[in-house]
């Protein structure tokens, strides 16, 4: 392998992160802790959290600082050597394996997927089924209808496309699921054979692929997550020993893919962006993903509350285990309900960035007495408006052009609370605003 200066430079920067982390051995469970207290926490703060993560069905939570074990609490029946499935925070460990194939020379990003797994895998033309790529499969943007029935078949009758490659940011299950079998056709192993012995044993992480459906769903202890957390932490290198060499695949997973949400890289979900959106909807939502967590925190996250936070500027990683009371695929609220209490255990006071000054969309004033000024990004200033009460009544729709800076007059409508949807060709701002 030729040494190019850029990877040197990652090289460089990554043994510099490794000397101020500490990793366990490849070999056994042992793992070195440091106290809260060391750190100077807020140690009366534990205890709520412990609470509240009981009470959301917690299986086990682990915070690694520097590497090592800060805190580390198991609930009910559950045990450190305990397996539990990572649901689609696993989507974040199929794109570390699929950068792995690509270094190794057995796929290419820009390959269509056609190549692996030949023609006819979808129900679209053979030319727009031969524009799907690789690419277009770890960043959502396939244009495959997600709101098909089955969300997970991966037969080809269930893979419709709606739009244009590339132009629409869709959660979907099933092309993500057939990256196992890219894997399959262009390694020769499938993903527990190729986790196994390209990433196992360089890192100490066990697991397996279990079947379940048409999913492909990842299963370890909560440890192991934690290694894979530390790995990411450390660049893609486990100690001194790089593993993922690809330094631009490794940015491109943890920065933005596309456009469309700016909050998804590679199968990673990104803190600290403009806007995001989230699975099941078009809808665009203006501000930070987690708004207590660190700007910089990238997270693989899963059904029921599978979690798996690394934020570099800290060397800090989280990991959260188990079940939860809540309905989405991705449990955002969850995660930023964790992470205000660790700012509290962390004695830290978060500025939470408030909707309004997110620069996708700005109502103001608000609260307003009458008049308000609307302020879209120009990338969405064509769209539809409507206002909606508490009731969840439309009592005002205009089409508008050129949106961007409109005043509105709301003096005829009642006090009290109100939602203006913005609507676009590809996107539904929701916004909140009280009338006074």
């Amino acid at each position: 392998m030729r040494l190019t200066p850029l990877f040197l430079c990652w090289l460089y920067a990554g043994l510099l992160s490794a000397q101020s982390l500490y990793f366990p051995p490849v070999n056994g469970n042992e793992w070195e802790t440091t106290t809260p207290e060391s750190l100077s926490w807020c140690t009366d703060s534990i205890q709520p959290l412990y609470d509240f993560l009981e009470a959301e069905e917690t299986k086990a939570f682990l915070v690694l600082k520097d590497g090592r074990i800060v805190l580390e609490q198991y609930f009910g029946n559950f045990k450190q050597n305990n397996v539990w499935y990572w649901a689609s925070a696993g989507k974040s460990l199929t794109s570390f394996l699929v950068g792995l194939a690509q270094q190794q020379g057995s796929l290419s990003l820009d390959d269509p997927t056609s190549l692996y797994l030949g023609q006819g895998w979808t129900s679209c033309d053979s030319l727009a089924e031969n524009q799907r790529t690789i690419w277009h499969q770890l960043t959502m943007t396939t244009g495959f209808d997600d709101g098909f029935p089955n969300f997970d078949c991966l037969s080809p009758s269930c893979l419709h496309c709606i739009a244009e490659v590339g132009e629409r940011w869709a959660y979907h299950n099933s092309p993500y699921t057939l990256l196992d079998s890219v894997l399959f056709y262009s390694t020769g192993q499938d993903a527990t054979d190729f986790f196994q012995s390209h990433l196992a044993t360089q890192t100490g992480m066990s697991g397996n692929y279990t079947q379940i459906g048409n999913n492909h769903v990842f299963f370890s202890t909560p440890r192991v997550m934690a290694r894979f957390g530390l790995l990411m932490l450390n660049q893609g290198s486990w100690n001194q020993t790089p593993i993922l060499t690809d330094a631009d695949y490794y940015q491109s997973m943890i920065h933005p893919s596309q456009n469309l949400n700016p909050a998804y890289g590679y199968l990673w979900w990104l803190n600290g962006q403009d806007f995001y959106r989230l699975p099941q909807t078009q809808n665009v939502f203006s501000g930070a993903l987690i708004p207590h967590a660190p700007a910089d925190m990238y997270a693989a996250l899963g059904k029921n509350g599978q979690l798996l936070n690394v934020v570099p500027s800290e060397n800090l990683v989280v990991v959260r285990m188990g079940k939860s009371s809540g309905q989405f695929l991705v449990e955002t609220q969850l995660n930023d309900k964790i992470w205000e209490y660790l700012n509290a255990i962390r004695c830290q006071t978060v500025a939470v960035q408030k909707p309004d000054l997110a620069p996708v969309l700005r109502l103001s004033p608000n609260p307003t007495q009458g008049k308000i000024t609307i302020t879209i990004h120009p990338h969405f200033a064509q769209a539809d408006l409507e206002i909606i009460n508490a009731q969840g009544q439309v009592i005002f729709a205009k089409a508008y052009n050129e949106l961007n800076n409109k005043e509105l007059d709301l003096s005829f409508l009642p006090k009290g609370l109100y939602f203006v949807w913005i609507k676009t060709a590809q996107s539904i701002f929701v916004r909140q605003i009280t009338k006074e």
